[in-house]
């Protein structure tokens, strides 16, 4: 009955250090409000990514995207970059993000640029 108990409790362990990368930390937040024509972008994530093999683009207000050139890895868990000559309108950054478990996760992040 013991060794039964001992395998139930240690299945459950990988789930627990496999967890898929969630966004924890934008910069900017979603919905902000900020000024520009320049932002830093920094993205903290509940786990750490393969940053070689994740992205973030943005897309402008007029529905053109680009991607956003990465900067070197503050942190296993965050993506960062700076975008620059932004001019006033809504904005989204797509993240996508490889996690150590092998998943990609995706999420959007929107934000205004003030005039």
């Amino acid at each position: 009955m013991k060794t039964l108990v001992l395998c139930w409790l240690l299945a459950g362990l990988p789930g627990a250090a496999l967890a898929h990368a969630i966004i924890v930390a934008p910069q900017p937040a979603t919905g902000e409000t900020v000024t520009g024509p320049d932002v830093d972008v920094v993205f903290t994530f509940n786990v750490r990514i393969d940053g070689a093999r994740s992205k973030l683009i943005l897309t402008r207000p007029d529905g053109g995207t680009v991607e956003i050139a990465l900067l070197p890895n503050p942190s296993p868990a965050v993506l960062a970059g700076r975008l620059t000559g932004l001019t006033p309108g809504a904005y989204s950054i797509r993240w996508q993000v490889l996690a150590t478990d092998g998943h990609i996760t995706r999420g959007d992040v929107p934000f205004v640029v003030a005039p």
